[in-house]
């Protein structure tokens, strides 16, 4: 039997719908790098300001980038620096030696608060201390060595000019930037993630101080002790880093040197509702996840 035209053509519209609406065919939506760190961000009950960079492709991410933050102990990055250049310039010896004395312990992290009083350190030992495991007195020592405004002023050579150390590790020796009533608020130091994640860049580089200078400042950053955010669960994959921490903030900074890239990036979570003095701290866990996505997202190829 003949099946009449006008029906064919009506069976053959019908079926062309219900392919084209079919959720089935339809594109999945892929997400964007952006969409997977704000989806990270959305539960947490703060704010964050990162910036991440492929060293090898250039490829970018940014979220508040160029804000100020609180710089808690990644500051002591710029110390280190300046110490590197302090000897390269003769003005000091790695050999020259520091004092421990009841008066210059501070509370916090590192060991050299638990020590005999008199105890005598090199200037290079304090350097190891403040960038290993983030000693606190070690870093006063070292800035009774350098100062403070000897430390920001490092900064102008590289036209690095939004990363400032404000005062010493619990109060006294205050630069002229951390005598400005407005800069009171960032308390050891403030920075951008933008400019921090530069800073790296130009260490990986060779470009601070000197090549040799540049490398060194890196392998002993690659010794970090403690990794509670960034590295946190990659501990097969190399890292550069400095972490940091205040009441209510985490910071970490560094380069991971993944199979596909090297990612550099400043990660930092401030306004935290809660005091958490704990390793699992919702900061430290946001960034671990954060390192990685951002990794993953910027990776090459």
């Amino acid at each position: 039997m003949m099946i009449p035209l006008l029906l064919i053509g009506f069976l053959m519209e019908a079926a062309a719908a219900d392919s084209s609406s079919s959720p089935a065919r339809q594109s999945p939506r892929v997400d964007t790098l952006d969409d997977r760190v704000k989806a990270e961000i959305a539960p947490f009950k703060g704010k964050v300001s990162l910036f991440a960079k492929n060293l090898d492709t250039g490829a970018t991410y940014a979220l508040n980038a160029d804000d100020r933050v609180r710089t808690a102990s990644t500051i002591k990055i710029a110390v280190m620096v300046e110490a590197f250049a302090r000897v390269a310039e003769g003005k000091s010896k790695w050999t020259d030696e520091l004092v421990l004395t009841k008066e210059k312990k501070v509370s916090g992290s590192g060991i050299l608060q638990e020590l005999t009083d008199g105890l005598h350190i090199t200037l290079r030992d304090g350097v190891n201390l403040m960038m290993l495991v983030s000693d606190n007195t070690a870093t006063n020592l070292v800035l009774d060595v350098l100062t403070t405004d000897a430390v920001t002023r490092v900064w102008n050579r590289w036209a690095l000019k939004q990363i400032k150390i404000l005062r010493k590790v619990g109060s006294g020796g205050d630069s002229v930037a951390g005598k400005d009533p407005d800069n009171k608020r960032f308390g050891l130091g403030f920075a951008t993630p933008h400019e921090m994640v530069t800073l790296m860049e130009m260490l990986e580089r060779g470009e601070v101080v000197s090549r040799a200078a540049s490398k060194e400042m890196i392998e002993l950053m690659k010794r970090e002790q403690e990794h509670f955010a960034m590295g946190r669960s990659t501990w097969d994959v190399p890292i550069a880093s400095k972490y940091g921490a205040l009441d209510r903030l985490r910071s970490s900074i560094g380069i991971i040197y993944s199979k596909k890239g090297r990612i550099a990036m400043a990660i930092t979570c401030d306004d935290i509702p809660e005091l958490n003095w704990s390793v699992d701290n919702p900061a430290y866990l946001l960034i671990s996840e954060l390192s990685k996505t951002l990794t993953a997202g910027l990776a090459a190829g």
